[in-house]
């Protein structure tokens, strides 16, 4: 993976405003609407405060001219109290009408945002999801995304109505006393920068712990999922696995404990010296107004204005500061979006749009290194399969063999060499093209929390699925009808502990596991170890039928299992990322290679364990 993660980290101004600018634009493509109706109702709300002053200032001073007198018009009264109540009501509507377009433009964000997280991840390589920093990367996106979108997109719009009532409310203040407006700079500039401090910590802390934090969640998970309760009862790591838990959730009670004092302290500090700064002016004005400088009017109004300002000038600068925060997560999630796949077709107008089908690969002087990996696991390997051949993998563990056949279905990309598919340079055919031509049963094959009939079909699922007719035939051929029959529900049974209450043995889930790659119209099987779990009369029925299923496919073949490999066309034996051999059973045991002293250890050992000692040597 080339991405500099370390980019993420940084909290460069040019690179918030960045992830600012990218957020508002995403926000603006989800839903305009909403977010035009949050800004107006914004925009409205922050006039609010200012407006009341006035009317405030205008009833007090109304009220005084006819206390001293009763002949003045009293119209200005009702005019002034007229105009508090409707912008009290605009006021209390309009908040009710924001919190409704918030909560409405965040489900939309929050579908949107998931929604392409899953699509993008589901484009890279697997090579990504393999790299422990690719997983930081995954934690740190998928940390609250959505929220954190949805606050940076309100905590934005309450900056704007703060900074927009702040200016209104300090023009309304400025001309009863202008000496507010330098007490305001003088009092935000420092507590803006002490906020802005803490929220860059609080977001260096939690990036510099996500692997800590996925380490959590794999105590938890080890400790509380059917999985891996048994052996850990059994072995007795609960408590190691909870005090290992317990010294990193005490290491992040710590660093919380420490943010949180700087947070009280500066805090504390601010409140009391904006509280007398703020009050300084008041007093002034109070003494202007016995100096008949000022109205009664203007003195009450000064007060609760003054008082309005101060809390917003507190707000607004926690909201600027939560802002910028939550614009540093965004910049994780615009990190993300930017991985690209390193497996793609080559663009240079050789694309392929179909393929014949048959199913021969080539392999051309192929070499494979994994990421930090010191030497190659595959060196220089070439070989030709024709299509509708079988050709088993043979070798000692660590040769290569499962490398080769994920080059083969390109799941990685080799370093050097050509692989070609029905004669095509595999890098002139898109992915998805070429994965619906390759059936494949991993070593860890997929167990899927979902009925027995989709996890059949999810073999071909855009046909299957809805299918049950096409389940079943191909559940018949594979041998595993019957048994699905002696299951609860049949084919509607729900597998898995995580949502069902019914599960398979290790052998069951592998006969799925098979039936679902024969569902998949595949020209190309590959079958890694594809009876490991099963018992040899398991193994014997499934590959009793083994060319009615296979059914003129090409298929390569991975398995320690001789009598398996043996009816293989053909065998290859790997060794230390090489072909060493190849050929049928027969001819390979009469050369007395790799493969014949593979086979006799194998006797050997199977001789052992059938009669409880060991024949002919030790294996």
């Amino acid at each position: 993976m080339d991405t500099d993660l370390s980019v993420i980290s940084q909290t460069d101004i040019r690179l918030l405003l960045r992830a600012a600018r990218w957020a508002l634009r995403y926000t603006w493509q989800t839903h305009r609407r909403l977010l035009g109706g949050v800004v107006l109702l914004t925009l409205v709300h922050s006039q609010v405060p200012a407006v009341l002053a006035v009317a405030v200032r205008g009833l007090i001073n109304a009220i005084t001219a006819v206390m001293r007198n009763p002949n003045t018009e009293p119209q200005p009264i009702n005019l002034w109290l007229a105009i508090g109540l409707g912008v009290t009501l605009i006021d209390t509507v309009g908040d009710f009408a924001r919190k409704y377009f918030m909560q409405r433009l965040g489900d939309e964000l929050n579908l949107r945002l998931n929604t392409d997280i899953l699509e993008h991840a589901a484009t890279l390589d697997v090579a990504h999801f393999e790299d422990a920093r690719f997983q930081d990367v995954m934690e740190r996106t998928q940390q609250g995304v959505a929220t954190r979108f949805t606050l940076f997109v309100d905590k934005t719009l309450r900056v704007l109505t703060g900074v927009l009532q702040m200016i209104s409310l300090a023009g309304v203040l400025a001309v009863i006393e202008p000496l507010i407006v330098l007490v305001l700079a003088g009092v935000a500039m420092p507590y803006l920068f002490f906020q802005w401090r803490l929220s860059k910590s609080r977001y260096q802390m939690e990036f510099q712990r996500v692997t800590k934090s996925r380490w959590t969640r794999y105590f938890v998970t080890r400790l509380t999922s059917y999985q891996f309760v048994p052996e850990i009862k059994l072995l007795g790591l609960a408590p190691l696995l909870i005090r290992q838990f317990r010294d990193l959730m005490v290491e992040f009670r710590d660093q919380n404990r420490l943010i949180a004092g700087k947070i009280f302290r500066g805090s504390s500090l601010f409140a009391v010296l904006s509280s007398l700064a703020f009050y300084a002016t008041f007093t002034r004005v109070a003494w202007r107004v016995l100096g008949g400088g000022l109205t009664i009017g203007d003195v009450a109004v000064y007060g609760g204005a003054m008082a309005r300002l101060r809390n917003t000038l507190e707000d607004t600068i926690l909201n600027v500061t939560a802002a910028l925060e939550q614009t540093l997560h965004i910049g994780n999630l615009i990190a993300f979006f930017e991985i690209e796949p390193q497996i793609r077709q080559q663009e240079n107008g050789r694309l392929m749009t179909s393929l014949p089908g048959r199913g021969e690969i080539q392999v051309e002087n192929v070499t494979f290194t994994y990421p930090g990996a010191s030497r190659p696991t595959l060196h220089h390997v070439s070989l030709h399969i024709y299509p509708g051949e079988t050709v088993a993998l043979v070798g000692r563990n660590g040769a290569g063999k499962t490398t080769l056949v994920k080059l083969l279905a390109r799941l990685y990309e080799p370093d050097a060499g050509v692989i070609r598919f029905d004669g095509c340079d595999i890098r002139y055919i898109p992915p998805e093209l070429l994965h619906r031509h390759v059936s494949f049963v991993f070593q860890q094959f997929g167990r899927y929390e979902a009925t027995v009939a989709d996890n059949i079909a999810y073999g071909n699922w855009q046909e299957m699925l809805h299918d049950r007719y096409k389940v079943e035939q191909i559940a018949r051929m594979a041998g595993v009808h019957q048994m699905i029959q002696r299951m609860p529900q049949g084919y509607d049974t729900l597998l898995g502990r995580m949502f069902g209450e019914y599960s398979l043995s290790g052998g069951q889930w592998q006969k799925i596991a098979i039936a679902r790659a024969f569902a998949r119209p595949a020209s190309l099987l590959i079958l890694d170890e594809p009876t490991s779990n099963l018992d040899a009369q398991a193994e014997y029925e499934i590959f009793s039928r083994f060319r009615e299923l296979a059914n003129g496919r090409t298929t390569v073949l991975i398995s320690h299992r001789f009598s398996t490999v043996s009816m293989a066309d053909r065998i290859l034996v790997m060794d230390k990322g090489r072909i060493v051999e190849s050929g049928s059973h027969h001819e390979l045991m009469a050369q007395g290679g790799l493969y014949a002293n593979l086979y006799e250890l194998h006797q050997r050992q199977y001789a052992w364990q059938k009669n409880g000692h060991p024949v002919g040597g030790q294996p």
